[in-house]
């Protein structure tokens, strides 16, 4: 029988930070998100400095992360916040959807992105699927840029990055996958949506959201996104993803 989703069942608001270093950007995502419901703003920073000393101090649920801001970039911070507090989400806000650029941000532990300028209607969508397990990617682009750095990470090859990245979450599972929670991972790094894994596997979409959230919770992630990133690292997957 399907229990019901610990994340479809959450009664309190989803907290978040912004963290951008123009004030009329942070105003404008802040009196957008609060007139949605579920969700609040607890904080706002104006480099990646302050968004990380937020997280220490709050313990959000997301932060909306720009990319480029004095003393720390958003990239940076990003890396020290999953570091030190992998259950938070992170969404990059950019002006550009380049490749490389998300392929980088994915790297650094960031569930997807948000463009500059978007509709708020796609802002907010991206914010409620991360919280709810779904990836804020598409699917083609997912499995690309999972692709890539599966290919990347195979290959030992070394991306020049100022200044460089420690390594993050190499120690191995506290709890194993079950073999069918094995299986989910992979549909997941390939970018399948909990429905599309529901059809694939013949199974209910509850049953296949519960399987996406234990694995989320036992690889010690935040989102699906980090999921595949983290099987990648812990070499966990069946095949290349896509």
């Amino acid at each position: 029988m399907d229990s019901e989703s610990s994340r479809e069942a959450r009664t309190e608001p989803v907290r978040i930070i912004i963290a951008d270093d123009h004030a009329l950007v942070r105003g404008g995502m802040r009196m957008m998100l609060e007139e949605e419901p579920g969700l609040e703003v607890i904080g706002e920073a104006v480099n990646g400095r302050e968004a990380l000393e937020l997280c220490r101090r709050l313990q959000p649920d997301l932060v909306l992360m720009d990319v480029r801001m004095p003393e720390m970039d958003g990239l940076r911070a990003t890396d020290v916040i999953k570091q030190e507090h992998p259950s938070i989400s992170i969404l990059m806000v950019t002006m550009h959807e380049n490749p490389d650029y998300l392929l980088e941000a994915i790297n650094a532990g960031a569930a997807g992105y948000v463009l500059k300028g978007a509709p708020g209607e796609r802002l907010i969508s991206a914010i409620r699927r991360t919280i709810e397990g779904e990836s804020p990617l598409n699917q083609e682009l997912a499995a690309q840029l999972l692709r890539r750095l599966a290919n990347q990470r195979g290959h030992g090859e070394k991306k020049e990055q100022p200044p460089p990245q420690p390594q993050r979450r190499q120690e191995p599972l506290s709890e194993a996958l079950t073999p069918r929670e094995t299986e989910v991972l992979n549909l997941v790094a390939q970018g399948q949506s909990n429905p599309e894994i529901a059809r694939t596997l013949t199974i209910s979409k509850a049953t296949a959201k519960v399987h996406v959230e234990r694995i989320i919770r036992k690889l010690n992630v935040s989102d699906r996104t980090q999921a595949a990133v983290r099987a990648i690292e812990l070499g966990l997957l069946s095949s290349e993803p896509g």
